[in-house]
């Protein structure tokens, strides 16, 4: 009897393929590739491929491994991947499960950090147009950092040492871990909210040194934005020297340590005495000088002829006086004297052209005039009379009414309204209305035809 082949389900494949791989494969590979085919899903997985020449492996990273990288994967990138292959049983395909994925030949944090700078270098948020000025003399700081960290100590010692009339507040926020950038960024955008109360002049974000790790937290764009958006003046003092972070780019101003914030902060009070001091000196030098020159100026004043008689000028100017009111009395006389003789000149040659004969001839011809306006206005309202008076006789005899005074009378009917001209226009039962002279009314009933 033939030996029965046996048939397999491509579920009863696929688990086997799975198992041969389990068998076969490392639990936990590092594979280095490029990637292709990048997708970032809604649900936060993301979904991929790693190829290089002739070869092409399928990887998927779930979105709770995913949210640990800081960088951006992209197509192209080359990357190392750490995970395990298994079977996708329902696409019958094997792919490699990703936990952990860095860029290949740089660290990710460095590489994250050099694409956070790219993405906000290009928005702006580093353009010294939109930096604020510091204060000259701020005297109400914020502090944003840890309450227990030796920044605290380096920040307030350096600032009362240079500057002792300042007051400060201290908001204490985590440096470092987890979500500690969201909580920096959230304790900025409040104290901004509330600064009409708070009245603070200038705000010192920062923590000490550390490795790239401990300092990532001012790294990130969720606290960028925060600086960038602060309508108070932001200085950021993080790290070391060399260290240098993003809201070290973003804020209005950097101090290389959180000791040298307080010099980036306030002024130097014993700076500002020796200033003063220069300036009083300075003033009192050039007010002693201005008094000096007052004086002589003084001096030469009261020399002038003017001082030694003051009458002379007030005696001179009332002879002056006097002489132009007696001129200005014989010019006044010269213009009446003038103006008098027109008078006659021009009384005489009126008296010649005999106004009032004049008067009487334009007088006589408006009378003239106006009892010729008057006859032809009458003519002409007696005529349009004449006219209207015949027109109302033409309109009253086409008046169909006028025949009624003469025994006539006029008939409707009284369902429809229409004139009874013949026996065609009434119906038996119908009412009629016959109206006769002086607007008399009749009404009848049509018993027959």
């Amino acid at each position: 009897m033939p030996k029965t082949k046996k048939i397999y389900t491509v579920s009863r494949i696929n688990s086997l393929i799975k198992v041969a791989l389990e068998e076969k494969l490392p639990p936990r590979l590092i594979v280095r590739g490029e990637i292709s085919d990048w997708k970032h899903h809604t649900s936060g997985h993301c979904y991929f491929s790693l190829k290089e020449e002739g070869a092409v492996l399928p990887c998927v990273m779930w979105a709770s491994k995913f949210k640990n990288v800081k960088f951006s994967p992209e197509d192209g990138m080359e990357v190392l991947s750490t995970g395990h292959i298994d079977v996708y049983t329902l696409g019958g395909k094997f792919q490699l499960y990703v936990d952990k994925l860095e860029p290949a030949g740089v660290g990710a944090l460095q590489l994250a950090f050099e694409q956070m700078v790219a993405k906000l270098r290009k928005e702006g948020l580093f353009d010294e147009a939109h930096k604020k000025a510091l204060p000259l003399y701020p005297m109400r700081i914020g502090i944003l950092t840890s309450e227990s960290g030796a920044a605290l100590h380096d920040i307030t010692d350096s600032i009362h040492s240079r500057w002792p009339c300042a007051k400060l507040f201290l908001y204490p926020v985590p440096v470092q871990g987890e979500g500690s950038a969201a909580k920096i960024a959230a304790a900025l955008r409040d104290i901004n909210r509330r600064n009409q109360k708070l009245v603070l002049d200038v705000l010192i974000v920062g923590r000490g040194g550390g490795a790239m790790e401990d300092l990532w937290a001012f790294n990130e764009e969720v606290l960028a934005r925060a600086i960038f958006d602060s309508t108070i003046p932001v200085i950021s003092a993080v790290g070391h020297e060399v260290d240098t972070t993003i809201a070290d780019l973003v804020a209005d101003a950097r101090a290389s340590t959180p000791t040298k914030a307080g010099v980036v902060a306030v002024p130097d009070m014993q700076d500002i005495l020796g200033q003063l001091n220069a300036t009083e000196q300075r003033l009192g030098n050039q007010t002693q000088s201005k008094l000096k020159i007052a004086e002589h100026q003084l001096e030469v004043i009261l020399a002038n002829a003017v001082f030694r008689n003051p009458l002379v000028l007030v005696q001179n100017n009332r002879q002056q006086l006097d002489e132009l009111t007696a001129e200005l009395k014989e010019v006044v006389k010269a213009l009446l004297t003038e103006a008098h003789r027109e008078l006659s000149t021009g009384y005489e040659q009126i008296i010649k052209i005999e106004p009032h004969r004049l008067l009487g001839y334009k007088t006589i011809e408006l009378n003239n005039w106006q009892n010729r306006a008057n006859v032809g206005i009458r003519a002409v309202f007696n005529n349009c009379r004449m006219q209207l008076t015949a027109r109302e006789n033409r309109l009253s005899a086409l008046n169909p009414r006028s025949v009624l005074k003469r025994g006539y009378s006029i008939t409707t009917n009284k369902k429809t309204g229409l004139l009874v001209k013949t026996s065609e226009n009434v119906r038996i039962g119908d009412y009629l209305i016959t109206e006769l002279a002086n607007e008399n009314l009749i009404e009848s009933e049509v018993k027959k035809k």
